[in-house]
C-alpha cells in the first residue's frame, strides 16, 4: 500500500467520497448504512467523558491556584458571549441582505405538518431553568453515565479543586494514577480512530441516501446562504481575532483538518471531541486551558448554531411575507442569545431550539419549519465544522491571553515533530 493510503485524512476524504457515490447510486441500500456511523460515533462519546474528567483534574492540579481557575472560566463565557453574539448579528444581516426566503414555495408546508409537530411539541416543553440546574447531576457516577458533558465538567471542577485542598501525600500519589489512565484513554482513542473512515463512509453515505442531492434544489439560495456566511465569519471574525492574538487560522486548521474531514463526514462535532483537545494540547495550549474551555464551548460557544438558527428565522419571515421591525429582529437576536445556548443539551437541538425560538416570537409560523427538513441534514455539517473550528480558535485565544501557549511546541507541532499523544500511542 502506498505510504500516502495510511493517512488518515487521504483516508477520511476517500471514505466521504466513496460515501456520496454509493449514497447517490444506491440510496435504499446508502440508508441502510446509517448504524455504521452510529457504531463509530457512539465509540467515541464513550471515551469523552473519561477524557474530559482526566484532562480537566489533571490540568487544574498543574495549577493549583483556584483563582486562576476561576479567572479562565469566567474569561472563556465572556468571550463565548461576545462571539456567539457577533455571529447572531452576522447571521441577521446576511439573511436581510440576501434574502433567501423570498419567493420560496410554501405550499408543502401543510403536508409536513405532522413531522414538525414532534418539534414544536418538544420546544414547548422546554425549561431553560431545568437546562441550567440539570448540569448538577444525581450521582457522582451519573455525570459519567447521562452523556452530558457539562456534568463531567462540573465533577471534575469539583474534583480537581479538592485535590488541591487535600496534603501533597494524598494528591500526588492520585494524579500519578490519573496520569497513568490518561495515557490508555488517549491509547484507546488511537484504536477507535482506525475506524474514523468507515464512520465518515456511514455516515455521509446515510445522508445522501436518505436525502438525495435533489432536496438542495429547491432551497439551494438558503444553503449557499449560510455556507457562505459560515465561511465569511470563520475567515472574516475568526481570522480577524487569530491574527490579533499572533497565530495564523490557516496554519489552525491545517493541524486540525483530520478533525474537520471527520464533522464533515458523521455531521456530529461531537466524533471529534476527543482528538481536538488531545491536537490542541499538542499544538500548546496549556492542560488546563484545553480541559476547561473546550467542553465549555460544546454548550456555550456554538457560533455555527447560531449562525444557523438567525438565518433561518429570518429565512422563514421572508418565505412567508412577514415584515420584521428592526425591534422584533432585535428581539429574536435576544432570544437566540438563550436559546441558542443550551442547544447542545438537547436532542436535535437545532429544530428544538428554532421551534422555541419561533414561538416565544409569536410572529413567524412554527409550521414553516417543514420547509427546513429537506436540507437541514446538509446545513448540519456546517453547523458542526463552524462549531469546532470556533472552540479550537477559542481555546487558543484564551491560552494566549492567559500566558498558558507554548510557542516552541506549537512551531514543533506545526513541523511534525511533537505528536498528539491519540496518534503517538
Amino acid at each position: 500500500m502506498p505510504t500516502y493510503f495510511r493517512n488518515l485524512t487521504v483516508q477520511v476524504l476517500l471514505a466521504i467520497g466513496l460515501g456520496v457515490l454509493v449514497g447517490s447510486r444506491f440510496p435504499a441500500f446508502g440508508a441502510s448504512l446509517k448504524p455504521i456511523g452510529d457504531t463509530f460515533i457512539g465509540l467515541i462519546k464513550m471515551l469523552i467523558a473519561p477524557i474530559i474528567f482526566l484532562t480537566v483534574v489533571l490540568g487544574m492540579g498543574s495549577i493549583g491556584d483556584m483563582k486562576k481557575v476561576g479567572r479562565l472560566g469566567g474569561k472563556a463565557l465572556l468571550y463565548f458571549e461576545v462571539v456567539t453574539t457577533l455571529a447572531l448579528v452576522i447571521g441577521v444581516a446576511a439573511a436581510n441582505l440576501i434574502r433567501p426566503g423570498a419567493g420560496v414555495d410554501t405550499s408543502r408546508v401543510a403536508a409536513e405538518a405532522d413531522k414538525t409537530r414532534q418539534y414544536t411539541e418538544q420546544a414547548a416543553h422546554m425549561d431553560w431553568v431545568a437546562f441550567f440546574t440539570h448540569i448538577i447531576p444525581d450521582n457522582f457516577l451519573g455525570a459519567f453515565t447521562g452523556g452530558d458533558v457539562l456534568q463531567v465538567l462540573l465533577v471534575a471542577v469539583l474534583f480537581g479543586a479538592a485535590l488541591s485542598r487535600v496534603p501533597a501525600a494524598v494528591s500526588q500519589p492520585l494524579l500519578s494514577t490519573l496520569e497513568r489512565l490518561s495515557h490508555v484513554f488517549f491509547s484507546i482513542l488511537s484504536l477507535v480512530m482506525k475506524l474514523a473512515p468507515l464512520g465518515a463512509f456511514g455516515g455521509m453515505a446515510f445522508t445522501i441516501g436518505k436525502y438525495g442531492l435533489d432536496t438542495l434544489r429547491p432551497l439551494a439560495l438558503l444553503m449557499g446562504s449560510v455556507y457562505l456566511t459560515m465561511a465569511l465569519f470563520i475567515f472574516g471574525v475568526l481570522g480577524g481575532i487569530a491574527r490579533w492574538y499572533g497565530f495564523s487560522l490557516w496554519r489552525l486548521l491545517g493541524f486540525i483538518r483530520e478533525e474537520l474531514l471527520l464533522v464533515l463526514g458523521t455531521s456530529s462535532s461531537e466524533s471529534a471531541l476527543p482528538r481536538l483537545m488531545d491536537k490542541l494540547t499538542a499544538f500548546g495550549c496549556a492542560r488546563p486551558v484545553v480541559g476547561l474551555v473546550v467542553p465549555t464551548g460544546y454548550s456555550f460557544n456554538l457560533d455555527g448554531t447560531t449562525i444557523y438558527l438567525s438565518m433561518c428565522s429570518i429565512f422563514l419571515a421572508q418565505a412567508f411575507n412577514v415584515p420584521l421591525t428592526l425591534g422584533q429582529q432585535l428581539t429574536i437576536i435576544g432570544i437566540l442569545m438563550l436559546t441558542s445556548k443550551g442547544a447542545a443539551g438537547v436532542t436535535g437541538s437545532g429544530f428544538i431550539v428554532l421551534a422555541s425560538t419561533l414561538a416565544a416570537t409569536k410572529v413567524i409560523p412554527v409550521e414553516g419549519m417543514a420547509l427546513l427538513l429537506g436540507v437541514d441534514r446538509f446545513m448540519s455539517e456546517a453547523r458542526a465544522i463552524t462549531n469546532i473550528i470556533g472552540n479550537a480558535v477559542a481555546t487558543v485565544v484564551i491560552a494566549k491571553s492567559e500566558g498558558a501557549f507554548d510557542e516552541e511546541k506549537s512551531q514543533a507541532a506545526l513541523a511534525g515533530l511533537v505528536q498528539p499523544e491519540s496518534e503517538a500511542a
